[in-house]
């Protein structure tokens, strides 16, 4: 059967009214069927990849055509035409009502609301405090200068009194044995 034949033979189903209420449904499926995926691929691209309010808006097109079934158009171009514009308007109203009313948001259970706690911070701190005293005076000094006071290594080395290269040095090393140290206290 070609593709127009068939396209007929499920048009006559979808469009035409039936007398028969238990036919209902074999409206909405053959609708569904007919249209359904490409209509989803293509509103998924007006939602913005929201595949879930592509769905939605989906179901309500397809219901809009069965409430209209009596109104369509039998040719399946302007019936897939119809859909996709009834789809994109569906899209349209979604977006400007998302931008006319605040996003919902539900109100916090009072037992659950989070309390900044430092304890993680200040555990941090005291870590790090022991690791820096494994390290050497002159590393420590180092990392002091450089991470702590903000220095560039320019002006930690005049400060300290040793060349900018020694610095460099002495920071290299005192990183590498505070990582080693942080990981042996976990």
């Amino acid at each position: 059967m070609s593709a127009v034949g068939r396209h007929s033979r499920i048009l006559r189903t979808v469009v035409e009214p039936v007398p028969d209420p238990g036919q209902d449904d074999d409206l909405a499926t053959a609708l569904y069927r007919e249209f359904g995926r490409p209509l989803l691929a293509f509103v998924i691209t007006l939602t913005g990849g929201d595949r879930l309010w592509a769905e939605d808006v989906v179901q309500e097109t397809l219901i809009r055509a069965w409430r209209n079934a009596d109104k369509l158009d039998r040719e399946p171009e302007m019936l897939r035409a119809w859909l996709h514009t009834v789809a994109r308007r569906i899209v349209i109203d979604g977006w400007r009502s998302r931008r006319a009313r605040p996003q919902e948001v539900e109100e916090p259970d009072a037992n659950s609301v989070g309390v900044p706690d430092e304890s993680d911070r200040t555990l941090a701190a005291m870590m790090l405090y022991e690791a820096l005293q494994t390290l050497s005076a002159e590393h420590r000094e180092a990392v002091l200068q450089t991470y702590v006071h903000g220095r560039t290594v320019n002006e930690a080395a005049e400060t300290l009194g040793v060349p900018p290269g020694t610095v460099k040095s002495r920071i290299y090393h005192a990183v590498r044995a505070l990582r080693r140290s942080l990981r042996e206290r976990g």
